[in-house]
C-alpha cells in the first residue's frame, strides 16, 4: 500500500522538489503552505507520516506540532534552520520524531521516512502474536503495544512515538543498565552519534509523564557516566 506523506512548509520550491523526488519513490505526497489549517488537512488526508517546517508565517511549525499531537500519534519530522540547535531540542520536547537542519539532501530525507516508517511496521502485531507480547508491565506501568498506549495508576498518558519506543525499550529490559547509544539503537534502530543528546531530551519528558516527582525520578534512573536504568520494584 502507499503510503501517505503530507508536507507543512511555506516555501514552495522546496515543497515541489519534495513532492516530486518523494513522489518518485512511491509515496504519495500532498501539501499545505501553512499551518493554518493542519487538523483539518490531516483529518481529510489521513497521512502516515508528516514533514513540518519550523518557520512559517501565521503560525511557526512549533504550535502546528502542539496541535497534531494534542489529536494524533502520527509520525514527524521536523524541518529546522541550519545550526540551530534551540529549534531541534525544542521540537523534540514537543514531541516531534525526527529532525533535519535545512539545508538537505532530499536522499537523507528519503532515508529517514522509511527508518520512520519501518519502525511503524515493526511495532504492529502479527496475528500469531500472543497478548503476552503485547501488554507489559513493570513498575507500576502498563504498555500496551497493540493500543500503543501506556497506563500509569490507570490514566492513560499521550507519549510521542519515539517516547513510546524509549519506555518499551527500557520496560523491556527492567533493572539493566542502559547507554544511551543501546537505548536509541534499539528503540530507533540505527546508531546516534556519541554527541547526540535528543535521548536525555526525551528521557527528560518521560519522567514529566509517568514519574510522581520528575526532579527525583523513581522508575527511570540516571547512571551517571552510563546510561539510563528503568526500576521494576516500585
Amino acid at each position: 500500500m502507499t503510503k501517505k506523506i503530507l508536507i507543512i512548509d511555506d516555501d514552495i520550491k522546496l515543497v515541489e522538489l519534495l513532492s516530486e523526488y518523494l513522489g518518485g519513490n512511491q509515496f504519495e505526497i500532498s501539501y499545505i503552505l501553512d499551518g493554518l489549517n493542519a487538523l483539518n488537512e490531516i483529518k481529510y488526508r489521513t497521512p502516515d507520516l508528516i514533514i513540518l517546517d519550523y518557520m512559517m508565517p501565521g503560525k511557526d511549525g512549533l504550535e502546528v506540532l502542539r496541535e497534531i499531537r494534542a489529536h494524533h500519534d502520527l509520525p514527524i519530522i521536523m524541518l529546522t534552520a541550519k545550526g540551530d540547535e534551540t529549534d531541534r531540542i525544542v521540537g523534540l520536547e514537543l514531541g516531534a520524531d525526527d529532525y533535519l537542519p535545512k539545508p538537505f539532501n532530499p536522499r537523507e530525507l528519503l532515508a529517514r521516512i522509511k527508518a520512520i516508517l519501518r519502525r511503524g511496521i515493526a511495532q504492529q502485531p502479527s496475528n500469531n502474536s500472543q497478548n503476552n507480547d503485547l501488554v507489559i508491565q513493570a513498575g507500576g506501568l502498563i504498555l500496551n503495544r497493540a493500543a500503543h498506549t501506556i497506563k500509569v495508576n490507570g490514566t492513560i498518558v499521550d507519549l510521542s512515538t519515539t517516547e513510546f519506543k524509549i519506555l518499551e525499550v527500557l520496560m523491556k529490559n527492567p533493572n539493566r543498565v542502559l547507554s544511551r547509544d543501546q537505548i536509541m539503537t534499539m528503540a530507533q534502530g540505527k546508531n546516534f552519534m556519541a554527541f547526540d543528546r535528543s535521548i536525555d531530551i526525551h528521557i527528560s519528558k518521560l519522567r514529566s509523564k509517568i514519574e510522581t516527582d520528575p526532579s527525583l525520578p523513581r522508575k527511570i534512573k540516571t547512571i551517571w557516566g552510563t546510561g539510563y536504568m528503568f526500576v521494576e520494584s516500585l
